[in-house]
């Protein structure tokens, strides 16, 4: 049988899940589950990936992530390696604690951004552990829907802003989107190629730029996509203050699909202060989301 693709360029999106080996828990406990959103929250700022969505269960886990790098392999690595490292240490056990490699869905975010946010956050009510995914504590459910602070390392605006401009009628809408899935179908019956969630053109792109009909993938950023897109000196070349600078770089990021790095190297400034500015957060900055 042959391995899937393994698809990696700037500014993917994946669904990402990894269970225990032999389905054994990698969860014994509350401590556990916050020693691994520690972990993720620091493995996120380590290869400046954005994690939009997640939820912890028994024997799994489920991330909704964005690489503006096309790095998912080194970010998983040490999500996965140190987590394994400090479980078998504090249990004191031996062996994988993960069942093989970890399983990457690439997500087309056009088609498909409402239906992943969704079923990431439902799969305890699927499971039949809680009746409404409010109840279940280690999920971003609660985050994005309101009920709670949203923590540094969320990123809960992008999902938020495609519902509504407002904070409180997006998170409402939010809320009533994923009351609605509860017994609704798997968008992974719609998977393609093994890997890939997405209309056809999206499909077809990642054949063409990403596989060159083989195994080996080609690292091509999402903004060679873009015909036409001006340059990173046309972008900035009018900004005169650090607020058009910020508004440029959001630009830069979102419309034209310029890499984080490519941005920061421009600007000759830390990649990760271009990504907060990108997401929104960065404190001279207000949310792209408004009240």
């Amino acid at each position: 049988m042959a391995r899937p693709l393994r698809v990696e360029f700037n500014g993917a999106l994946y669904h990402v899940t990894a269970r225990g080996n032999a389905r054994q828990k990698i969860f014994f406990n509350d401590g556990d589950r916050r020693a691994f959103l520690k972990n993720l929250a620091y493995c996120l700022t380590l290869h400046n990936v954005i994690l939009h969505a997640y939820c912890l269960m028994g024997n799994h886990y489920h991330l909704f992530v964005e690489t503006p790098d096309g790095n998912l392999s080194d970010f998983m690595r040490d999500v996965n390696g140190n987590y394994s490292q400090w479980f078998n240490f504090v249990h004191k056990r031996v062996g994988h604690l993960f069942q093989g490699r970890y399983k990457a869905f690439v997500i087309d975010g056009d088609s498909y951004l409402f239906e992943i946010a969704r079923y990431i956050v439902l799969n305890p009510v699927r499971a039949g552990l809680v009746a409404h995914p409010r109840d279940w504590k280690w999920s971003s459910y609660n985050a994005t829907a309101g009920h709670i602070k949203t923590p540094d390392w969320l990123t809960a605006d992008w999902i938020l802003a495609t519902f509504s401009k407002n904070r409180k009628e997006a998170q409402r809408q939010y809320r009533l989107h994923v009351k609605e899935g509860i017994n609704g179908d798997s968008p992974f019956d719609n998977i393609r190629e093994g890997v890939i969630l997405g209309d056809q053109q999206f499909i077809d792109w990642i054949w063409s730029t990403q596989t060159n009909g083989s195994e080996e993938i080609k690292e091509i950023p999402r903004a060679e996509r873009i015909v036409g897109r001006p340059s990173l000196e046309t972008l900035f070349e009018d900004t005169r203050n650090k607020a058009e600078r910020n508004a440029a770089i959001c630009i830069a990021r979102k419309r034209c699909g310029y890499a984080l790095s490519d941005i920061a190297r421009h600007l000759r400034v830390d990649a990760s202060t271009v990504g907060k500015i990108a997401r929104g957060k960065y404190h001279e900055k207000k949310s792209v989301v408004r009240t």
